[in-house]
């Protein structure tokens, strides 16, 4: 395990044993968690992306101001659905982010799940194309952006601009160099996977998949990651790929830890349905003692194949609770996973 990061979905309401109370609550205390997260030696803060929901939405404002606030974490998302967005309009944006970070965004993005909303996207004012589902028009909107990010002009010059051009075709700005290979895909299939190889994206693997085996859930996530893997072989890239998997753990090191999450450990794998016709398999959550903890994490074959864990947060509970999250995770567990 080379990188351990954090996976906030930026809950907030207007609950009493929330300390999030509102958008501007959950964006700020984003923001003070990401700094607090350098401190302490995290290698990442990423974040989620729903729309129509109170939780965190549109991310290029935070993780600029985190990029700001910050100078060695990688900052990142998990995932950016790309039913909603406007490729060209992301290219600017990430571009201009990436820059006040100096280069560390990681910028997972995929074609959506389920949303809060019926086809949400429609009112983003998008639709599929004649033959299109949902999921293609994202994947168009995810290769678009790709295209873009390249930073290779296509667009023709006004012969007589306001401002004198460069020659040639012009590109969009502010242009951001390698940021097109630190992006990743999501993916709930072997298939899309297999697919993010090719296309020379990292990958980012959840706490859900669509079921494809029956077989238990790191089995079957370890599994769409070696094809990943070989996938990305035989594609001839030249970097190395990465590899993320989300995962919800607890070392219960005090009583409150108990109090909160002392029950978490003890299920097991779910199955259930995301969409009507996708069969999904649900990983279980790992809480227990620290020792107990790292003989369960050593069996998770999905942990053991990726190089970057991200581990989801209560981020209701506020800041400093979940900096003693993270922090009793890289001081009593993530030694024993080969962290640094």
């Amino acid at each position: 395990m080379k990188k351990i990061g954090f996976l906030s979905f930026g809950h907030w309401s207007d609950h009493p044993t929330y300390l999030t109370r509102s958008g501007g609550d959950t964006l700020l205390q984003s923001i003070d968690l990401a700094v607090a997260a350098e401190e302490i030696g995290l290698d990442g803060a990423y974040f989620r992306v729903h729309h129509f929901a109170r939780q965190l939405a549109s991310p290029f404002p935070l993780l600029a101001a985190i990029g700001a606030k910050t100078n060695t974490i990688e900052i990142g998302t998990g995932v950016i659905d790309m039913r909603y967005e406007n490729p060209l309009y992301m290219v600017e944006d990430a571009g201009a982010a990436d820059l006040i970070a100096g280069g560390r965004l990681q910028l997972g993005i995929s074609r959506g799940s389920p949303e809060q909303v019926i086809e949400g996207w429609r009112y983003f004012g998008y639709a599929p194309e004649a033959g299109e589902t949902d999921a293609d028009m994202g994947r168009r909107h995810a290769m678009e952006f790709l295209d873009k990010l390249k930073g290779n002009g296509f667009a023709e010059p006004n012969p007589y601009p306001m401002f004198p051009n460069p020659p040639g075709l012009l590109r969009l700005e502010p242009y951001s160099e390698g940021l097109r290979e630190r992006i990743w895909w999501g993916a709930a299939s072997n298939a899309t996977a297999i697919w993010a190889a090719e296309n020379g994206m990292n990958l980012q693997s959840s706490t859900l998949k669509f079921d494809e085996s029956g077989k238990p859930f790191h089995i079957q996530q370890a599994e769409q990651i070696r094809l990943y893997k070989e996938a990305w072989k035989k594609s001839g890239h030249e970097r190395e790929a990465r590899v993320s998997v989300s995962r919800s753990i607890f070392a219960l090191v005090n009583d409150q830890d108990r109090y909160y999450f002392g029950q978490q450990g003890k299920g097991d794998d779910s199955f259930g349905y995301i969409e009507a016709d996708k069969r999904a398999v649900f990983g279980r959550s790992y809480a227990a003692e620290p020792d107990q903890l790292i003989k369960e994490l050593a069996m998770d074959e999905a942990i053991q194949e990726a190089d970057t864990l991200l581990l989801t947060i209560p981020n209701t509970l506020g800041v400093d609770y979940n900096i003693h999250v993270l922090s009793a995770i890289l001081e009593h567990v993530a030694p024993a996973l080969g962290w640094k």
